[in-house]
């Protein structure tokens, strides 16, 4: 079968030799480079799940309501929205290298200004510093998913992608145990209530003190980034996939338009991005309301269900690298649509049962999750060709959808939101049940066309 040779490092054409594997094309070997971008993943991962229970943090730092303190998924995942498309200009201008080296820079830049933030003690300048780290995120994730994808056959591309994937659940779980001991831990245990009954004095220095521990994280993810950003500059990174293209960015956004797989895919991203970013934050919001009832206090309810959220994306890791393995014997679209069903199930006993069985059906999602995202990538970017830069860019911003929801959802709860007499946190997860039926759906359609596809090619070599 033929690969589409625009990807390869330097254009030649040609069909794929059969030195081409996971790590090879056209007998160039990427594996260093390879490692070298994964080191992203897990930097991205790590940012992603040390700012999700930071909703709670915020929440009470600020006396804000659910609401409110949703506002940082908002200014974090707008973030990506805003900067995909200048960034796939960008890469698409000069390389891929460059555009790693732009993400990192913005990355520290975001995460150290969350100490000049923490000294003005207002909630605007965190939106803005999550922001501007996200930019960097979003340079970071077009250029690196990409990257991935053109070092390589084509035809092990989606394995690939779902390989350098793992490592972002490890940096993800250094995020959510940093999220849990560094911050939730040492941050004062003063109830909700309570912090609305003081006086403004003892607010405003119990809000510094509280101030002071939540950044200690970014401040050290910033100076971890830059380190990362030297050693990128200095080593020597293949230009796979960085053939100049002569077609302007109208006819590139034409062409991609016409390919299902890819549009649907940027629909299907947008949805999962939203169920996965609800999956992980709520859970803190769902988890403390369960322990609650069963009589424990706020401020351990909080770190026990954030140790719920760890154990969720422990699973998730595990999973990844299962579903990586399975990936060389079952269609990428029909594992997919496969596991979106069964994400289903899970979501609905989070709906519909009220103590800690609902919190094991919201863990057991991540496992469910682990494979969606490199999953839909791979399958929307399948044969693309020189437009594969801008469909990157695309799929990142369907990123947006991590801004969207969450609000949404944490509206749900503020309004007491109630079917049948279950908890609003209960009847809130309806959002995502949604999403993840927009996935399955993606997963079916996109398998029924790759088998259409494969016969279509048995008939023309018979």
């Amino acid at each position: 079968m033929e690969t589409n040779t625009k990807l390869t490092n330097g254009g030649n054409a040609g069909t794929a030799s059969q030195k081409d594997g996971i790590f090879t094309r056209n007998g160039v070997s990427f594996a260093l480079p390879f490692f070298c971008i994964t080191a992203c993943f897990a930097l991205w991962g790590f940012a992603n799940d040390v700012t999700s229970p930071m909703v709670k943090a915020f929440s009470k730092i600020f006396r804000m309501s659910v609401t409110e303190g949703a506002l940082v998924q908002v200014a974090f995942y707008l973030g990506y929205f805003v900067m995909a498309f200048p960034a796939a200009i960008f890469i698409r201008k000069y390389t891929f290298k460059s555009g790693v080296l732009m993400g990192l820079s913005l990355y520290a830049a975001g995460a150290l200004l969350f100490f000049p933030a923490q000294a003005i003690g207002e909630y605007a300048p965190f939106l803005l510093a999550y922001f501007i780290m996200t930019c960097g995120l979003s340079f970071l994730e077009t250029s690196c998913n990409p990257y991935i994808y053109c070092m390589g056959s084509e035809e092990t591309a989606t394995r690939r992608l779902n390989l350098a994937q793992a490592f972002n659940p490890i940096g993800a779980l250094s995020g959510m145990y940093v999220a849990m001991a560094v911050v939730q831990a040492r941050m004062n245990p003063m109830p909700t209530a309570e912090r609305m009954q003081l006086p403004e004095a003892e607010f405003e220095m119990l809000k510094q003190q509280d101030l002071s521990v939540l950044i200690q994280p970014y401040l050290f993810i910033g100076i971890v980034v830059l380190a990362l950003l030297v050693a990128i500059r200095l080593m020597k990174m293949p230009k796979a996939g960085d053939t100049p293209t002569s077609k302007s960015l109208g006819t590139s956004l034409r062409e991609l338009v016409r390919v299902h797989n890819y549009r649907e895919g940027v629909v299907a991203q947008f949805f999962y991005i939203g169920a996965q970013v609800m999956c992980w934050t709520f859970i803190i919001q769902y988890g403390t309301h369960v322990l609650m009832a069963e009589g424990m206090e706020e401020h351990q309810a909080e770190i026990m269900s954030q140790k719920f959220n760890i154990a969720a994306l422990v699973l998730f890791t595990v999973s990844r690298f299962i579903c990586t393995f399975f990936l060389r014997y079952v269609s990428p679209g029909r594992l997919l649509s496969v596991l979106a069903v069964v994400a289903i199930v899970a979501v609905s006993g989070a709906i519909f049962l009220t103590d800690r069985r609902g919190l094991y059906c919201l863990v057991a999602v991540s496992g469910c999750m682990s494979l969606m995202f490199p999953t839909i990538y791979g399958i929307a970017l399948r044969g693309l060709g020189d437009n594969v830069k801008i469909g990157g860019a695309g799929l990142i911003m369907s990123i947006l959808g991590g801004s969207v929801f969450p609000p949404l959802q944490a509206a749900l709860i503020d309004a007491g939101f109630s079917v049948a007499g279950l908890p609003a946190t209960n009847t809130s997860f309806v959002m995502p049940l949604i999403c993840f039926v927009v996935v399955a759906i993606y997963g079916q359609r996109a398998f029924l066309r790759d088998r259409k596809r494969r016969k279509r090619a048995e008939a023309a070599a018979e």
